[in-house]
């Protein structure tokens, strides 16, 4: 499959564009800053406070504007031209992550350096959020595919935000509640596991645990996000 970096580029200046002009969906940005200026005081496990303050971030930010972004071409039927046009799959999908994906790495990392957040492995944290950063645009682009409008999307990243966000939190009554076992599982619970751990020092092989299952998570997404797209273009 040919890609273009021309079709990308074309892509991803569009996409800026609408960005830019729609204040509803770019606003998120603000939303991990404020977090950071709200929570960096607080005493207690920083560590924790901060992996909160990311898994919040990727869903809020990153799947939510990569939903809405889709979403809005499909209300406006453009994406179904974009599927007509030479561009190839990769095109599409390349061009239209790379400008959440920027986005989404420069705020966390301004949010990152508001909280005062540090860390002695920083290529670690970069790798991890990086990741981190594509699991929740695959995330965002399966939204945006499955929703007809830009309200269908704003909702359906909601139980995204939800699950995603409150699942580290609610291990704590896994004692009681066994079956929540299960959520350990989750990209933002090894997120939060593998900051936790790097905040003790903990081996190596402790530390590539969570890295690695996270990356699973945006590996398989991201195939599905590709498979379903096939999928609308063949229902074209």
């Amino acid at each position: 499959m040919n890609v273009s970096l021309k079709r990308i580029q074309a892509i991803f200046i569009k996409d800026y564009k609408e960005f830019t002009r729609n204040y509803a969906v770019s606003i998120m940005i603000l939303f991990p800053i404020v977090f950071a200026l709200l929570y960096r005081t607080e005493a207690g496990d920083q560590a924790a406070i901060y992996a909160f303050i990311m898994n919040f971030s990727l869903a809020m930010l990153t799947s939510f504007v990569q939903a809405c972004l889709i979403a809005e071409e499909k209300e406006r039927n453009t994406l179904r031209s974009l599927m007509m046009t030479p561009a190839s799959m990769l095109d599409v999908l390349i061009g239209k992550s790379a400008l959440v994906f920027l986005i989404s790495a420069a705020v966390l990392a301004f949010t990152t350096y508001l909280f005062g957040y540090e860390t002695s492995n920083v290529m670690l944290l970069a790798a991890a959020l990086g990741i981190s950063i594509l699991l929740y645009t695959a995330i965002g682009t399966i939204c945006g595919l499955y929703s007809k409008t830009l309200l269908e999307a704003s909702l359906s990243v909601f139980p995204v935000l939800i699950i995603f966000t409150a699942g580290p939190f609610a291990l704590a009554f896994e004692e009681q509640y066994p079956f929540l076992e299960v959520l350990r599982y989750l990209p933002s619970s090894q997120l939060s596991e593998l900051l936790v751990a790097m905040e003790v020092g903990a081996a190596a092989g402790e530390l590539a645990r969570p890295l690695v299952i996270i990356s699973v998570w945006a590996v398989v997404l991201t195939i599905i996000s590709f498979i379903l797209y096939k999928k609308r273009l063949m229902d074209q």
